[in-house]
């Protein structure tokens, strides 16, 4: 019976990876083919003309890096500072109080972040669209994310790299500043390449904030819009007409699958605790 079980067991486990894995793979599948066509140098060089019917995705491309650039030197140090506050200084009992509220946060509607982003720095700061904006509420939305994988990065630091720092006679900050922050690196890289994946597909947040659909190049001011691969392809998809603007809305879509090759980079490092 028990044979049955863990067979049984092994056999569902097997099948959900198996369905999972091909919706990805035929997910992948249909972008790839469809967007492959409208992958060429022109597409990737040009600006957008006739909202999306002719040109390309240079200005798109160049605002979707700004946001998640921006995004992601705003949430790093927030991040890592909150993660060695909670692990080096906090008690137990308010670290639990401080999970919570982190996980709190990872639930929060992304809309929800774009309307209060509006209303903060939109109308009460008078930024109006702008892309610095948009960077606050994608940092401030992949905080999360950051913040747990930094965490877990820290937590697999062997103990004993602790206890020689200490009998070292390192004090406290020494210890964090020598040992906890170099050894989690690899969290700093996880985390960051999570959150800008995850501030690359946002649409909801910037749409409120950041974005304006046409007409729209290089900023040049902190309180000027951007033009971003997510908004492009909400605009082509709605508001295209003809076989064209299906084929650049594929196309974009296949620009901003290209954020899962900096995975590899994650693949490269291990984990301390792993070596």
């Amino acid at each position: 019976m028990r044979r049955f079980k863990t067979f049984f067991f092994s056999l569902v486990c097997c099948v959900s990876a198996f369905f999972s894995i091909s919706f990805l793979f035929l997910i992948l599948s249909v972008i790839v083919i469809k967007g492959g066509s409208a992958i060429h140098w022109e597409f990737l060089t040009q600006p957008s003309r006739s909202i999306g019917q002719e040109g390309g995705i240079t200005y798109q491309i160049l605002g979707t890096l700004l946001l998640i650039f921006g995004a992601g030197l705003i949430s790093l140090p927030v991040a890592l500072g909150a993660v060695i506050y909670e692990t080096e200084y906090l008690k137990p009992p308010f670290q639990k109080a401080a999970n919570i509220l982190i996980f709190s946060l990872n639930g929060v509607p992304t809309i929800l972040f774009g309307l209060v982003g509006f209303l903060i720095f939109g109308l009460y700061l008078r930024w109006g669209i702008s892309w610095a904006s948009g960077c606050v509420i994608l940092g401030v939305m992949i905080l999360p994310t950051l913040v747990i994988s930094i965490k877990e990065g820290i937590q697999t630091i062997p103990l004993i790299y602790r206890e020689a720092a200490l009998a070292l006679g390192m004090t406290k900050a020494q210890v964090i500043r020598k040992v906890v922050i170099p050894q989690s690196f690899h969290g700093w890289v996880t985390g960051l390449l999570l959150g800008l994946g995850r501030a690359a597909g946002e649409t909801a947040a910037i749409l409120f904030t950041a974005t304006a659909f046409s007409g729209v190049t290089l900023p040049q001011s902190f309180i000027e819009p951007v033009s971003t691969l997510q908004t492009h392809l909400f605009v082509l998809s709605q508001e295209g007409v003809g076989s064209v603007s299906l084929t650049h809305a594929w196309g974009t879509a296949l620009v901003l699958l290209f954020n899962l090759s900096s995975l590899a980079v994650r693949f490269k490092l291990t984990w301390e605790g792993e070596r």
